[in-house]
């Protein structure tokens, strides 16, 4: 038996007879008796909670509880030290609100993390399967931190697909949301009623980013700051360039709707111009099958039966 496989069979005994002794600490009375909160919460129990349905339903001397609540400890202090590690910052947290992921940051590092794990545990049975195979590369080692590489930074690219994809859509719906906005300002409604309709009326990512605007006004803070929030928040140069005209507009009593209908233009604009840069990029991508497949296969068909009568030794 080789050496990857004592490690196999050690690791399997050794989880078997770690998850036996668990289930015998959780019969004991002192390790398998529910914590302070639990006992205590049936006489204290929220106001919002009156019938108690978000405590845990599970037997207290269950070993199977035991263990799930253990390794959720161990789980969130794994995460919580490898998140250290890693790194939590604000420029994840502004990635995660561009993609529209209704997650924190920690939550993505704990995702990410997870997937990573199960990848290396699928790189781990390859290569203890590729070894009992036969094979005696060494480098069926590395098979599991290759695939638990290769799955966060899969993750990452997937957050970065998202953030592009949604600012595409943003841009592709400002020039109506804004042609939207102006024409409510100019049948009369205030702007932030302008606001209020168009997010209730839109079913896109902006008109989404609309409703959390209404929702921070409708909650204390100024429309100003609140539309500041908005622009930061999805880092798109048309928005951007929309609330900064908007804003100043509000503070020297512009006209908002006159403003709005030079953005909705300027948008206008700047889609079209950025249509003909993809029609630009696409047409080049179409010149690589011509150049790298029909006209190599078109001088190999024009060229193979002159060779092959050479081959024949006719002239």
């Amino acid at each position: 038996m080789s050496v990857a496989m004592n490690i196999a069979v050690a690791v399997l005994l050794g989880g078997a007879l770690g998850i036996g002794l668990w289930s015998l600490l959780a019969a004991l009375p002192r390790w398998g008796a529910e914590p302070l909160v639990r006992r205590v919460a049936p006489y204290v129990r929220d106001v919002s909670d009156p019938h108690g349905s978000s405590l845990p339903t599970v037997a207290p001397a269950d070993p199977a509880a035991f263990i799930v609540r253990g390794f959720a400890r161990l789980w969130r202090a794994f995460v919580a030290a490898i998140s250290r590690v890693w790194g939590v910052s604000d420029a994840l947290t502004a990635r995660l609100a561009r993609a529209g992921w209704g997650f924190t940051a920690a939550q993505y590092r704990e995702r990410q993390l997870g997937i990573a794990l199960g990848a290396a545990l699928v790189g781990a049975v390859l290569a203890v399967a590729v070894r009992v195979a036969g094979n005696p590369s060494p480098a069926v080692v590395i098979l599991p931190l290759l695939t638990a590489g290769a799955a966060g930074i899969a993750m990452e690219f997937t957050l970065s697909r998202a953030v592009t994809r949604r600012r595409a859509r943003i841009s592709d719906e400002l020039p109506t949301v804004l042609e939207f906005l102006a024409l409510c300002l100019s049948a009369g409604e205030g702007l932030l009623d302008a606001i209020r309709r168009t997010a209730n009326v839109g079913v896109g990512d902006l008109s989404a980013e609309l409703r959390r605007v209404v929702l921070a006004v409708g909650t204390g803070s100024p429309l100003a700051d609140a539309l500041a929030a908005f622009s930061a928040r999805v880092d798109v140069p048309g928005v951007q360039r929309a609330v900064d005209h908007l804003v100043a507009a509000l503070e020297r009593g512009a006209p908002l709707a006159a403003v709005l209908k030079d953005q909705a233009a300027d948008a206008r604009d700047d889609h079209k111009r950025t249509l003909l840069e993809k029609a630009g990029q696409n047409e080049v991508l179409m010149l690589v099958p011509l150049v790298f497949l029909i006209l190599p296969l078109s001088v190999v068909i024009a060229v193979f039966p002159g060779i092959a009568l050479l081959g024949t030794g006719f002239s």
